[in-house]
C-alpha cells in the first residue's frame, strides 16, 4: 500500500511542477510579446521622426522674442542639445534679454502740431538724429560727466543750440541709449549708461517726440532699468520704441509708422523681424514708414554687408526712410528705390565719451507730402545739417551744435565720400 501511495504522490508533484512551468511559459511569452511590442513602436517613432523632424510650434515671429520667449512643444532628448541651448543663452548679451515678446505691440500715439502746414497739400517734415546717451558710466570721472553738466546747467542746456531746429520740423526722432533709472545691479559689460528719469526732459523740453529703444545700451541696469525708461521718457510725452514694440504717431492727421530694429547680435536673422513690424505697421494703416536700425561696427565709416542687407530689405517692404546708429561715426547715405538709407548718423548729445577723436555728426531731415486723401505723392530730398556733438574744441560739453563756414562743408564733403558707390 506504502508503494501506491508514494506512485500517487510522485504524479501528483509531477502534475504540479507541470502546471508551474506551463504557467511561466505563459507569462515568459507574455513578456517577450511586451517587448515585442515596445520594440515596433520604437522603430515606428525613428521613421516618423526621420521623414518628419519633431513638432515645433511659434507664435507670429521666430526670431523677433529673446532665446528664452521662443516656446516650443518638441522635447529635447539630447543632452549635447541642451548643453548647446544653454551656452547660447550664456553668449546672449544682456540687451537681448530685451522683454521682447513674440508678437507685435503697437500703439497710436497723437502728436501735438508743431510745423506750419500748407492747405492746398499736407507735409510733414521729420528730423532724425544719432546716439544720445543722456548718462554716464560709474567708473567716468564724474566731473567731467554729462550728469555734472546737468546738476550745473539743467536740462535746457543739452539741446540749446538745436532747439529751434527741432521746434520747426513735425516730428524729432533720436536713438536713446543708456538707461533711465534708480536701478544699481550694473550688467556684466564694459560701459554701461545711467542717469535720473528727471533726464528725459533734456528731449521733451526741446521738442524730441519719439526715442527709439532697439539698442545695445536698453538694458545696462537689467530689464527694469529698460522698463524704467520706457516710463520716464513715456511720462514725458515722449513716445519710444524698438525690438517689438512699434507705434503709430498721428501727426495732423497723418499716421507715421516708426520701428526699431537691433541687428549686432543677430545680424540677418532680424530680416523675419523687419518684414513682420513693416507688415503691422501697414495693416495699422501708416501712411509713411521710418525703420531704425542699431547696426554696424564702431569707429567703422563704411557700412557692412548685414547693413546693406537689411537696410534693401526694410525698403523692399515698404520702409520710406531708413535710419542708422551704432558706429559712433558717420557713415554714408544712399538713395535706393527712391527711398534714403542714413548709415550711421554718428554721436549726438553723447555722454558716453568725455574726449571722442571724432566729433561729426549730422541731423537729417526729409520733407513727405500728401493729397487730400492722405496718400504720399513726394518725398523730398534729404536736408543734411552738420553738426558737431560739442560746442567747445578739444572736449565734449555735450552740447551739440550746428556747423558753418568750413567746418559744415567739410562735413558734407565727408558725407559726400562715404556715399560713393553705395
Amino acid at each position: 500500500m506504502s508503494g501506491i501511495k508514494d506512485a500517487k504522490k510522485k504524479r501528483a508533484r509531477r502534475r504540479r511542477k507541470r502546471q508551474i512551468q506551463r504557467i511561466l511559459l505563459i507569462i515568459a511569452m507574455i513578456l517577450i510579446l511586451i517587448g515585442f511590442l515596445f520594440l515596433i513602436r520604437a522603430a515606428v517613432h525613428a521613421v516618423v521622426n526621420k521623414f518628419t523632424g519633431p513638432t515645433v510650434t511659434t507664435s507670429a515671429d521666430k526670431t523677433a522674442g529673446s532665446p528664452k520667449n521662443k516656446k516650443t512643444t518638441a522635447k529635447k532628448s539630447s543632452k549635447k542639445k541642451k548643453s548647446s541651448k544653454k551656452n547660447t543663452q550664456k553668449k546672449k548679451s544682456s540687451e537681448k534679454k530685451s522683454s521682447e515678446k513674440d508678437t507685435v505691440e503697437l500703439k497710436t500715439v497723437t502728436l501735438s502740431k508743431k510745423g506750419k502746414n500748407n492747405t492746398d497739400k499736407l507735409s510733414l517734415t521729420i528730423s532724425s538724429t544719432g546716439d544720445c546717451t543722456l548718462g554716464t558710466d560709474e567708473s567716468f570721472n564724474y566731473s567731467a560727466s554729462l550728469n555734472a553738466y546737468y546738476e550745473s546747467h539743467g536740462a535746457d542746456y543739452f539741446f540749446q543750440h538745436v532747439r529751434s531746429i527741432f521746434k520747426k520740423d513735425d516730428l524729432s526722432i533720436v536713438n536713446m541709449e543708456g538707461t533711465l533709472t534708480d536701478e544699481t545691479a550694473r550688467e556684466a559689460k564694459t560701459f554701461a549708461f545711467k542717469a535720473p528719469a528727471e533726464y528725459a526732459s533734456i528731449l521733451s523740453g526741446s521738442s524730441i517726440e519719439a526715442a527709439n529703444l532697439a539698442n545695445n545700451h536698453s538694458h545696462d541696469y537689467g530689464e527694469k532699468s529698460y522698463t524704467d525708461t520706457i516710463s520716464a521718457l513715456e511720462d514725458a510725452g515722449i513716445a519710444s520704441f524698438g525690438y517689438n514694440r512699434i507705434k503709430i504717431l498721428k501727426i495732423k492727421g497723418i499716421k507715421v509708422g516708426v520701428t526699431g530694429i537691433y541687428e549686432l547680435a543677430d545680424h540677418q536673422k532680424r530680416a523675419s523681424q523687419v518684414k513682420q513690424n513693416i507688415k503691422a505697421l501697414k495693416k495699422a494703416g501708416a501712411q509713411v514708414i521710418i525703420v531704425n536700425f542699431h547696426w554696424g561696427i564702431e569707429k567703422q565709416y563704411t557700412p557692412d554687408e548685414n547693413q546693406k542687407a537689411l537696410a534693401h530689405l526694410a525698403v523692399d517692404e515698404g520702409a520710406d526712410l531708413v535710419i542708422g546708429h551704432h558706429p559712433h561715426v558717420l557713415e554714408g547715405i544712399e538713395e535706393y528705390n527712391g527711398k534714403y538709407i542714413c548709415y550711421s548718423l554718428g554721436n549726438f548729445c553723447f555722454g558716453g565719451n568725455s574726449t571722442p577723436s571724432d566729433t561729426d555728426s549730422m541731423i537729417v531731415q526729409q520733407t513727405f507730402t500728401f493729397n487730400k486723401k492722405g496718400k504720399l505723392t513726394k518725398s523730398s530730398k534729404l536736408n543734411i545739417i552738420p553738426c558737431s556733438i560739442s560746442s567747445s574744441s578739444g572736449y565734449n560739453d555735450y552740447c551739440p551744435v550746428p556747423l558753418t563756414g568750413d567746418a559744415k562743408q567739410r562735413v558734407l564733403d565727408k558725407i559726400s565720400q562715404y556715399s560713393e558707390g553705395l
